[in-house]
């Protein structure tokens, strides 16, 4: 869903960086989990079953390196060149990484507009100052998934419109969040003066 949304931003011109996260699957079962670089399209390992070192997360372990060099570094790219961030996903594989931990942290200080996938109950403090950022909240289900990704590629399109303006009036920008949980997706979205 949310490369939907990022595809629709980036074919009307608005400069997307930061990460995304995607199962990787092997004779129809999930093996492990990628993580891809927005800017570059730099690809790694966030997590494998097959993986014997790392911190275990589940059935996973994670690749700490890939996620630092690719997750977290593609964020603070993003802070300092992209004009919209997108943080797919802040989950609790991604929260076990300190660099990725403050790649966050940077995005949010950065004042630039944010879309992020987090899972619902996920508890973190990294996650209640996101929250803090949050002004609604959509269920994302099959019935609404189109109608989904169509409001949130118009509200960002109309929040970097905003922002557009508004740097050349010297105003500050906007911020956008979103959220998911683990079983039944759920988003938040959240517009706010940084």
């Amino acid at each position: 869903m949310l490369s939907r949304v990022v595809l629709r931003l980036k074919s009307s011109g608005i400069i997307v960086g930061g990460c995304v996260t995607s199962e990787r699957r092997q004779k129809g079962a999930r093996v492990g989990f990628d993580v891809k670089d927005l800017t570059n399209g730099t690809l790694g390992e966030l997590a494998s079953i097959a993986r014997t070192l790392g911190p275990r997360v589940g059935k996973y372990r994670l690749n700490l390196a890939d996620l630092a060099s690719i997750g977290a570094k593609g964020l603070s790219d993003a802070a300092a060149a992209s004009e919209l961030i997108v943080i797919d996903e802040v989950g609790p594989m991604e929260l076990v990484s300190p660099e990725f931990r403050r790649a966050i942290h940077t995005c949010l200080l950065s004042g630039k507009p944010i879309l992020a996938v987090v899972h619902e109950r996920l508890k973190d403090d990294l996650l209640v100052e996101l929250h803090a950022k949050a002004k609604e909240i959509v269920v994302l289900s099959q019935n609404n998934r189109n109608e989904v990704v169509d409001r949130l590629s118009m509200e960002i399109l109309g929040v970097m419109g905003a922002r557009r303006a508004s740097s050349v009036n010297g105003q500050p920008g906007l911020t956008k969040a979103v959220e998911e949980s683990s079983d039944s997706e759920r988003l938040s979205g959240t517009v706010s003066r940084p």
